[in-house]
């Protein structure tokens, strides 16, 4: 049995190796015959071989391109989460805690961390925040907020109507000293039985949904500190935030700059962020930024203006300007004797050339009066005098006798306006009055020491005008201290009427008619004399996606508004055919 199929299997064996033998023979007669043989007669076809060749590799280039161009046809690059996104600021940090935000370090730091019950929305308009509804009265006299449902701080705690009445003790509180004291002064609140804060004022406020984009700050982290030690608190060094981001760490990474690394709050109110997190860059000078800016060490910043567009010497970087609700005038001390005398003052205004003043602000818009037109519909403004330099200058002289009038001018070194001083200098020097200029960093030592203690003659500087109009506190006489607005000092009954009235009304005609009258008696005292509308000028690497170009800005913080959409990671992502 063994021996049969042993002697099958050889059989077998031998039939496949015959075969395999034949198979090979036939293909070398085959490769012989169909090409050796053949390849002689290639020369006579050359021409055709290589026309077929052309057409073939013709046809793989269009194939690939082909399969190319469908690829992109129906592919994009979108903006995905992740990323950290980082901004140089100008000044120092002294604290978190946003009720002390002075610097601009420090407000934009307070904007990202903190968010606010109102807020400037896409539109310029006041809107909510962390409110749901906010309702005034028929009167203005008492105003009604519902917080929207389920708010949350970065550590998990509910936002609740405990923590606004807190905030709002902490920011009347005179130990505290907060930057938001004026606007909450002889406010009370309280809650209703329906769960709703109920603000009641003494007097109508039209503009108190304004007032009411102030941060608030966590009960139950503070609720035991004393106030007067409120700044020293451990809050303000690693803060419990309600804003986009949270806080995490703080690096002196180099002298003179600090980095403020935060990272995104899941349990922000508008819904997490792209970004996975935001460095805040501070820096001591407008030098540092621009070096910061062309090293790559920053995405972008709106520390620079217009001016300083030809120091930056990155290709990576764009430039947008967006006009803001901000303006730059020259602000006279009328509590200074130098600057005392109304007289004086309407020469100074009549004898500088502000068409060549405003030059140096390049494309800014003329700024002549304290109110905007997106403001409040103004009809009757006052006439402003012609430029005169020769009755200028012989009204000065006059009024100088022998002795020359000397001034001492300080500015913030921000923007135009350096150079915008030391043209105002040449102004009032070829008038006969001798001039000193004190240029500053924007920081806290020039907000403690200059701005505070009104420690000028004149002070040229550009201030935050508001979405809607309301100019006291930078003219009504109760902000003529160290801790108000009212950069020149100016009292005068009338006007403190006039204003405190145009916030009573909520009629805007009769608003309009104050407004009109408080204009007619801006331009006859001369506390301040208007030079030009604010832009934020920013600068952003153009790999990334920074606030919409759409959204009507009214302060250079509310670049923010869109904050969620922001983002630096790419991805390609295919679209429906």
């Amino acid at each position: 049995m063994a021996n049969s199929i042993k002697k099958r299997g050889q059989k077998i064996a031998r039939k496949f190796s015959k075969a395999s033998l034949k198979a090979s023979e036939n293909s070398r007669k085959h490769i012989k015959e169909k090409l050796i043989n053949r390849i002689s007669h290639v020369e006579n076809i050359r021409l055709l071989i290589l026309e077929w060749i052309l057409m073939i590799s013709a046809l793989i280039v269009l194939a690939i391109a082909q399969a190319f161009w469908f690829g992109n046809s129906y592919a994009e690059n979108v903006f995905t989460t992740g990323g950290t996104y980082t901004e140089a600021t100008l000044g120092e940090v002294a604290s978190l805690n946003p009720l002390f935000a002075t610097t601009s370090s420090e407000k934009v730091l307070s904007k990202l961390l903190f968010a606010t019950i109102s807020n400037n929305d896409y539109s310029g308009h006041p809107g909510i925040g962390l409110a749901k509804s906010i309702t005034p009265s028929e009167n203005g006299k008492t105003w009604i907020v519902k917080l929207k449902d389920n708010l949350k701080w970065s550590d998990g705690e509910p936002i609740t109507n405990d923590d606004v009445l807190f905030t709002m003790e902490l920011i009347k509180d005179p130990a505290v000293n907060s930057i938001y004291d004026s606007n909450l002064a002889n406010v009370k609140a309280s809650i209703s039985e329906a769960g709703e804060i109920i603000f009641t004022l003494p007097t109508p406020y039209a503009d108190f949904i304004s007032a009411l984009d102030f941060p608030v700050v966590p009960k139950h982290v503070l609720e035991n500190t004393n106030p007067k030690t409120l700044v020293e608190d451990n809050f303000s060094k690693s803060p419990v935030t309600s804003g986009a981001f949270s806080y995490n760490a703080a690096q002196n990474s180099t002298p003179g700059e600090f980095v403020y690394y935060l990272s995104t709050n899941p349990d922000y109110y508008k819904g997490r962020p792209l970004l996975n997190g935001f460095a805040i860059h501070t820096y001591n000078s407008k030098e540092d930024v621009i070096r910061a800016i062309n090293s790559g060490a920053v995405t972008a910043t709106a520390e620079l203006s217009e001016i300083d567009s030809s120091q930056i010497n990155s290709d990576q970087f764009n430039q947008k300007n967006s006009t803001l609700n901000s303006g730059a005038f020259i602000f006279f001390n009328t509590a200074h004797e130098s600057v005392k005398q109304r007289e004086l003052r309407e020469a100074i205004r009549q004898g500088i050339d502000l068409a060549k003043i405003r030059e140096q602000a390049k494309e800014a818009l003329p700024l002549n009066y304290p109110l905007l037109s997106s403001q409040i519909e103004i009809s009757n403004y006052p006439a402003l005098p012609e430029y005169d330099a020769e009755t200028a200058k012989t009204k000065i002289s006059e009024l100088s006798g022998e002795t020359p009038i000397h001034i001492d001018i300080a500015t913030a070194n921000s923007g135009y306006l350096p150079n915008v001083t030391e043209t105002v200098k040449s102004e009032l020097e070829n008038l006969g009055i001798e001039a000193t200029v004190s240029i500053y960093e924007e920081n806290q030592d020039f907000i403690t020491n200059v701005i505070s203690k009104r420690n000028y003659d004149i002070l040229i500087y550009e201030i935050e005008l508001g979405a809607d109009p309301d100019l006291l506190p930078y003219y009504h006489s109760s902000q003529a201290s160290a801790g108000g607005l009212n950069l020149s000092n100016y009292k005068d009954t009338l006007v403190d009427d006039l204003l405190l009235g145009a916030r009573d009304t909520l009629d805007e005609n009769l608003r309009i008619k104050k407004y009109e009258s408080f204009l007619e008696r801006w331009v006859t005292n001369v506390p301040a004399i208007g030079l030009y509308k604010s832009n934020l000028t920013y600068f952003y690497n153009k790999n990334v996606r920074t606030f919409s170009d759409d959204t009507k800005l009214v302060t250079a913080l509310d670049r923010f508004v869109d904050i969620n959409n922001w983002a630096v990671n790419k991805t390609t992502k295919n679209k429906t055919p």
